[in-house]
């Protein structure tokens, strides 16, 4: 039996997970996640994306590299850290098929040493 159409052109997992003050890797929700996933997701509806679903998550497991999304069914992850960020996103990636490869995440990405190290050294 061949898989089913899929419901959605696109579906887009935002992380918003929180940890508690302090944890040395950080959480997406303490960097502003929150507010961006809430204008993806209204700006989506006002765009009149109604083939694209935004949702929140929770953790992705990538935090230290926060806030990331990752959109399917293409598995694309991105870094974003403003609403400029989100708009591009938006833009180019949901509405133009295209990638903002400046914010996207490779699956080797991660916390660059110097930076893990003032982290631990700050605990």
């Amino acid at each position: 039996m061949a898989d089913p159409a899929p419901y959605y052109s696109a579906h887009v997992f935002a992380c918003v997970n929180e940890r508690p003050e302090g944890h040395p890797r950080g959480c997406c929700k303490r960097k502003g996640a929150e507010k961006l996933r809430n204008y993806m997701k209204a700006r989506a509806k006002e765009l009149g994306l109604k083939d694209v679903r935004i949702n929140q998550s929770g953790c992705l497991d990538r935090c230290e590299l926060g806030p990331t999304l990752v959109i399917y069914p293409e598995g694309v992850w991105y870094s974003y850290h403003s609403i400029e960020d989100a708009e591009e996103i938006l833009q180019r990636h949901l509405i133009k098929g295209e990638r903002v490869e400046r914010l996207m995440l490779q699956p080797e990405d991660k916390l660059p040493e110097d930076r893990a190290a003032r982290l631990k050294s700050a605990q």
